[in-house]
């Protein structure tokens, strides 16, 4: 019976060290193909950070103003006689343009200068009589009141003469006439459009923000779009109050259009530059990455061929294809050896690395803290990483120099 026992207790033992063996067996084999198992890269572009001369801009939409604009109309009533203008035509102050048929008030005039003449000698004649005693001073006060009158009925008939005569107020460019001959227009109808093209204004809004950034003479640049900013203007006018719907300040700027490209109304893209500001760091946008936690980038660091970031020179700048031909060359020829043909590709370690942005530019965006000068920044393919990620670098498709062109 004992030795029953003893033998169910040896084949017991011997049943348990085989699992335990084989288990770790197991555990070392998968531990050792996970070990030797090749490290998977990603192709990323990078750049290296270096501090440069940023140029902050604030870009905002406006529309062109002609400095002088104006809707021409009459004040009275009339039958048009005459149109003297056409289409875009370039007029002077004071010229006439339309003329309203006046030939009841012409009728007139003779009737109101005679009776100022009448009234004239008249006046002159009680003066005298008024001198020598002889006259009243009722009859002078009469005579004098009947002159007056005479007079102003004179102007009255003179200035409505004038109503029937439109003139252009400033010199400019006429546009289309919105009358015909023989029509019979009525007060404040319009007839045309009056545009001084000489000098444009260029009106746009600021956010309440930047409201401070912007000074009067500060520099402005414009076009139909943000690649043919082309014209320069200058600033001429802030307004002194922000508008508490749109959170926007009112801006307007001045430029020279004696080129005649501008039109009023037109749909502008402004961009007013600020002061040049030194020492900064400065990343394509597509460098930053958005999420719930902040904004991030992908820094670099060199790995050894395990994938390892090696003791000494971490986060160094990739050092360029050139120099380091130049120095193998160096190094070759100091040992009387040939340099080697070929090097295996490097590679490197990302790290997420939380960073603060500023303002954005044209493509570009300001790092005001969470990176320092020599570091390497993935610039693409930032979606196939995590930290800890092995990458590998090619930049012949670079948006950092894409940027730093456009």
């Amino acid at each position: 019976m004992i030795k029953r026992f003893l033998i169910a207790g040896l084949l017991v033992v011997l049943v348990c060290g085989g699992l335990v063996g084989f288990n770790l067996f197991r555990d070392k084999k998968i531990a050792e193909f996970f070990a030797n198992m090749p490290v998977k890269t990603v192709t990323v572009s990078a750049t290296t950070v270096a501090p440069r001369d940023w140029h902050p801009t604030i870009d905002a939409i406006g529309s062109a103003k002609a400095a002088q604009g104006v809707d021409l109309a009459f004040e009275t009533t009339g039958v048009v006689e005459a149109i003297k203008f056409k289409s875009n035509d370039r007029v002077k102050a004071g010229q006439v343009l339309v003329q309203l048929d006046d030939n009841v008030e012409q009728a007139q005039i003779p009737g109101a200068q005679s009776a100022v003449e009448t009234a004239e000698a008249q006046f002159k004649r009680l003066s005298a009589l008024r001198k020598s005693g002889v006259a009243t001073q009722k009859d002078f006060d009469t005579a004098e009141r009947e002159l007056n009158a005479a007079r102003s009925e004179l102007e009255r008939l003179q200035a409505l003469i004038d109503q029937k005569s439109l003139k252009a107020p400033f010199s400019g460019v006429i546009g289309i006439p919105q009358i015909d001959l023989g029509a019979y227009v009525q007060p404040g109808a319009t007839v045309a459009t009056l545009q001084d093209l000489d000098r444009m204004y260029v009106d746009f809004t600021v956010p309440e923000q930047r409201a401070s950034e912007v000074t009067l003479g500060q520099a402005v640049r414009f076009g139909p779009d943000v690649n043919s900013l082309d014209h320069k203007a200058k600033i001429i006018g802030i307004n002194p109050k922000i508008d508490t719907e749109s959170r926007l300040i009112s801006v307007r700027a001045e430029a020279d259009n004696r080129d005649g490209k501008l039109i009023p109304g037109q749909f502008l893209q402004v961009r007013v530059e600020l002061k040049t500001q030194p020492d900064t760091i400065v990343l394509p946008q597509t460098a930053l990455v958005t999420s719930l936690y902040g904004d991030y980038v992908y820094v670099l660091e060199k790995t050894s061929a395990n994938g390892k970031a090696p003791a000494n020179g971490e986060g160094q700048p990739e050092v360029s294809e050139a120099e380091r031909g130049g120095s193998l060359a160096a190094q070759a020829a100091e040992n009387d050896t040939p340099p080697p043909q070929q090097q295996a590709e490097q590679t490197y370690k990302a790290t997420q690395v939380f960073v603060k942005p500023g303002r954005r530019v044209n493509g570009l965006v300001e790092i005001t803290s969470g990176l320092k000068a020599g570091q390497m920044v993935v610039t693409s393919g930032q979606n196939k990483l995590h930290s800890g990620s092995v990458v590998t670098i090619n930049n012949s498709v670079d948006p950092a120099q894409i940027a730093r062109t456009e």
